[in-house]
C-alpha cells in the first residue's frame, strides 16, 4: 500500500473533520428544533384541552355474575380440552 503525499492526506483529513462537524451540527440543530416544537405543541394542546368543558362521569353498571349455565359450559370446555390433550 502506497502512502499519500502529506498535502493530500492533510486535505482529506480536514475535509473529513469538516464533514463530521457539519453532520453532527445538523443533527444537533434538528433535534433542538424537534424538542422546542414538541414542547410548544404540548403547551398548545394543554391550553386547548383546558378550555373544553369536562363531562360528568357516567357511572359504570355493576358487574353481573355470569349465569350458572355459562359456568357449566366453560367447565365442560376445559374438561374437553384436557381430555383431548391427553393430560
Amino acid at each position: 500500500m502506497t502512502q499519500l503525499p502529506h498535502d493530500v492526506l492533510t486535505t482529506q483529513l480536514s475535509n473529513g473533520l469538516l464533514l463530521l462537524v457539519l453532520g453532527m451540527g445538523t443533527v444537533f440543530v434538528f433535534l433542538t428544533i424537534l424538542v422546542i416544537v414538541t414542547k410548544a405543541m404540548s403547551k398548545i394542546v394543554g391550553k386547548l384541552d383546558a378550555k373544553k368543558p369536562v363531562a360528568a362521569p357516567v357511572a359504570a353498571p355493576a358487574a353481573q355474575a355470569p349465569a350458572p349455565a355459562a359456568d357449566a359450559e366453560v367447565a365442560a370446555a376445559i374438561v374437553a380440552a384436557l381430555v383431548k390433550s391427553g393430560k
